[in-house]
């Protein structure tokens, strides 16, 4: 009965993981074929400084997106009230850049960044502010970036945490109303406990697909860019190495290096979840 599924797992993800994991040992010429090189090209990332430099910026996006999770705890436990008119229609505006295509995305808030006549400059000059060109200038390119990764996945993350708040018994805020704790305390001491499993969960998802990260980058930071170095993540490394400087042996590895970090991340995640998740 699972034969589909697995089947389909084994083609479309455990292959290319192995295919990328062999070909991190192989060089490939111009015109095709390859050349077993054995650890030559993860000697070479080792030393490189273009790929540690991408790794740290791929982390710091990672951290500063997930800034955001707090924030979508809030809103989620403000639209989770009862008593607030209107509550589908704030879930489906704050839903709708989740499913904006990313080259929209990157258009809008190229044209809110512009350093000439962007709209946020326009308003820090009302108020005497001379705003830099926010994506062009490498001090504040990976903030900009982190910002946009911020919005696209506050839906996501709000649509989640409030379907996991409906699984909060509402006798626990009965009962604590009783003996008079406030909403604050509530939410505290009832509301983010009683959440961690979600919490987890998008925790999880956003350092996953955070540490992915490749096209705001690709569509926002061209070639040539000042600010490209500061901002260029491990995905558009693998990028510009495979499919640009054809080199996808090496390429491979650096995928593969991304994997190994993923991974790590994740089981750190689940390590460190026994002591903050508490499972009704």
């Amino acid at each position: 009965m699972i034969a589909p599924l697995g089947l389909g797992l084994a083609v479309f993800y455990l292959w290319p993981i192995a295919q990328t994991f062999y070909f991190g040992f192989t060089e490939w010429g111009p015109f095709g074929g390859s050349e077993w090189t054995g650890l030559a090209n993860y000697e070479r990332l080792l030393a490189d400084e273009e790929v540690w430099t991408a790794l740290r910026n791929s982390i710091a996006y990672t951290a500063l997106v997930l800034l955001g999770v707090p924030v979508a705890i809030v809103f989620a436990a403000l639209l989770n009230q009862r008593r607030l008119r209107g509550r589908g229609i704030f879930r489906t505006v704050y839903f709708l850049p989740v499913v904006t295509m990313p080259s929209a995305v990157a258009m809008l808030w190229q044209y809110l960044y512009n350093g000439d006549f962007g709209v946020l400059n326009q308003l820090l000059a009302l108020v005497g502010v001379d705003g830099p060109s926010w994506v062009s200038d490498p001090r504040t390119a990976i903030y900009a970036l982190a910002a946009i990764g911020v919005w696209m996945a506050f839906g996501y993350n709000l649509v989640i945490l409030m379907a996991g708040l409906q699984n909060v018994p509402k006798q626990l805020y009965e009962a604590s109303a009783i003996d008079g704790a406030g909403p604050v305390r509530q939410f505290v001491s009832i509301t983010v406990p009683m959440l961690s499993p979600t919490i987890f969960f998008v925790s999880v998802i956003s350092v996953i697909g955070t540490l992915q990260m490749f096209d705001l980058v690709y569509l926002m930071m061209p070639a040539g860019s000042p600010a490209l170095p500061a901002t260029q993540t491990i995905v558009h490394l693998f990028y510009s190495t495979s499919f640009v400087r054809n080199d996808p042996g090496y390429g491979a590895a650096i995928a593969f290096v991304l994997f190994v970090v993923i991974a790590l991340l994740t089981a750190v995640q689940f390590r460190i979840q026994r002591r903050w998740v508490h499972y009704v």
